[in-house]
């Protein structure tokens, strides 16, 4: 894999146009304007996608190495800043594993005033992920299970964990929860990472 730096000044104005595309979804979730409003706003869309399509690539913002020598995935469907899909989920990293706070939006509702059931999953999945690779075995998810405690709201702050929790050979484990900032769990979950040959 390549990693070339990419100019700031264009990720940043991608990143801000996630940000106004990602308003522009929760207001197509909730809006109540007449018909004649939703066919007007529905061809200035048309030919707003047009303009950007003009010139696509095949794949979302690669992995690359920021400016800081980070590495940083803007096009990740979690986490990518330049991801419309993304929250984005901001992740801390630390001696405990990984954390982040997730306010969920009314976009991602499953269940009547509650979060979708598959959105909590892929936000632990994430974040088992980034605290296995953060104890030193990155590796692809093989299993994750769920216990879904509670009804996960959206519009409300929650508190997201992960931890590694033992390894073996290719195989690491790590559990994670989703809970209010009381402490109150809404959702747990473990996962089982196997390291890819290829990357030890």
């Amino acid at each position: 894999m390549t990693m070339e730096l990419t100019p700031e000044s264009r990720l940043a104005a991608h990143c801000v146009l996630a940000q106004q595309t990602r308003d522009l979804m929760d207001a197509v979730a909730l809006t109540d304007v007449e018909e004649g409003e939703l066919a007007a706003v529905t061809a200035a869309l048309a030919e707003l996608t047009a303009r950007l399509g003009a010139r696509a690539r095949t794949s979302p913002q690669p992995f690359e190495i920021a400016p800081d020598g980070s590495l940083r995935h803007l096009g990740n469907a979690v986490t990518g800043g330049a991801n419309p899909h993304a929250l984005p989920l901001v992740v801390e990293l630390g001696d405990r594993g990984a954390r982040a706070e997730v306010v969920f939006r009314p976009l991602h509702e499953g269940p009547p005033d509650g979060v979708h059931g598959g959105i909590s999953a892929m936000i632990l999945d994430h974040l088992l992920g980034q605290a296995v690779a953060h104890a030193g075995f990155a590796g692809m998810t093989g299993t994750l299970t769920l216990r879904y405690l509670r009804l996960v709201p959206y519009g409300r702050p929650l508190l997201a964990t992960a931890e590694h929790t033992r390894s073996e050979g290719r195989k690491t484990w790590a559990e994670g929860r989703l809970a209010l900032p009381d402490g109150t769990p809404l959702v747990e979950a473990s996962g089982l990472f196997i390291t890819p040959t290829s990357w030890r």
